[in-house]
């Protein structure tokens, strides 16, 4: 199993390059910019890296066709895969806190920033597994650099022809964020691999089974299909700083997001708990929009077991651990781990680099 990071949106440009180089020198396989909506352009701030590094893969993640038309999303694929000289790699999905802030509403129980305007009502995008297997399938398209007349989707459409010329054979690998089981077998269908996110090892066989009726469906078979699950690294010199990290950072764990206490309950003891967790999710979200990490309703046993069981995080003494962890994640079918890195990455990307790597390769 590859080891990924993947980076907060507020590293600079110069930020990302750097990490970059030290990442490539650890041996990690990919540097994966967040693309959020009030920071760097998630592409163009990969260009320094592209121009600084010469193995490691780089790309956003993730980028929704509702904000970003395919062919635009192309151009910009295509033009970091130059610059990086066939190193690209790109994360689609069908939402994500640039949709939210753009007054779009992810799902019905997606978090929403506390500002919003009630009285705007909500949009949604429509058939959205089918528009992230349009932008995909688009995407595919561009890479070959074949001449083509149009692009007629039912969600998206080219009405002009195109070929990018600067298209190469050298990738860019197109993977679908893909954590609804739907997602997860259109993703293995037709991307060359899926990113989940914050997947437990007991939520993999599921997840697997879907990838493999995916699998089944392609037109031509797979020869290295990649299965990348999103795992946040809060663990730290310091285990308090550690934990304020964690707490703050909890309402984004998969499915404390989107309030589902069917993969809640495996870390708590009975389901009142898991109605108190669903109860308390605006104070959770407090935490994170206040920066407080002070998480308000929940007592701080729960939220720890919360913590540990969808993250890594606390003081040096969890590393061997959460590398058992890992290794359960390889045996299961995770082709690559991407470690979300939060405050002080560069520190982070060097503990990981010295006490991880090495126990899996």
């Amino acid at each position: 199993m590859d080891i990924d990071i993947i980076v907060e949106p507020d590293v600079s440009p110069q930020g990302l390059a750097e990490l970059a180089v030290e990442a490539e020198k650890l041996g990690f396989r990919a540097l994966w910019s967040s693309n959020y909506h009030q920071n760097w352009d998630c592409f163009l701030a990969l260009a320094p890296a592209a121009q600084a590094t010469s193995k490691i893969l780089l790309g956003p993640l993730a980028v929704s066709p509702w904000e970003l038309h395919p062919l635009k999303m192309a151009n910009s694929l295509l033009t970091l895969n130059e610059m990086s000289k066939g190193r690209a790699i790109l994360a689609v999905s069908g939402g994500g806190g640039v949709l939210g802030a753009m007054g779009w509403k992810i799902s019905k129980d997606a978090p929403m920033w506390p500002f919003k305007n009630p009285d705007k009502g909500d949009r949604s995008p429509e058939r959205r597994v089918a528009g992230v297997h349009e932008c995909i399938e688009f995407l595919q398209i561009a890479r070959s650099g074949k001449m083509t007349y149009a692009y007629d989707g039912d969600t998206f459409q080219v009405t002009r022809p195109f070929v990018m010329e600067y298209a190469t054979s050298d990738g860019p690998l197109i993977y679908g964020c893909c954590s609804g089981p739907m997602m997860i077998r259109m993703g293995a269908r037709i991307a060359d691999g899926i990113q989940v996110s914050d997947f437990t090892v007991d939520m993999m066989p599921e997840a697997l089974e879907n990838m493999r009726q995916g699998l089944s469906r392609r037109e031509q078979p797979a020869e290295d299909f990649r299965f990348g699950n999103f795992w946040a690294w809060h663990i730290k010199p310091d285990e308090t700083a550690s934990m304020y990290e964690a707490r703050r950072e909890l309402i984004w764990r998969g499915a404390i997001a989107a309030k589902n206490a069917h993969d809640i309950r495996p870390h708590l003891d009975n389901d009142d708990e898991v109605q108190l967790v669903i109860d308390q999710w605006d104070n959770l979200f407090k935490a994170f929009w206040t920066r407080s990490g002070k998480i308000d309703g929940l007592a701080e046993e729960i939220v720890n077991r919360l913590i540990h069981g969808m993250s890594s995080a606390g003081g040096p003494d969890r590393i061997e651990q959460e590398i058992e962890r890992y290794r359960q994640f390889a045996n299961s079918g995770v082709t690559e781990l991407s470690l979300r890195l939060f405050d002080d990455p560069m520190e982070a990307l060097q503990m990981i680099g010295a006490r991880v790597m090495p126990a899996l390769r």
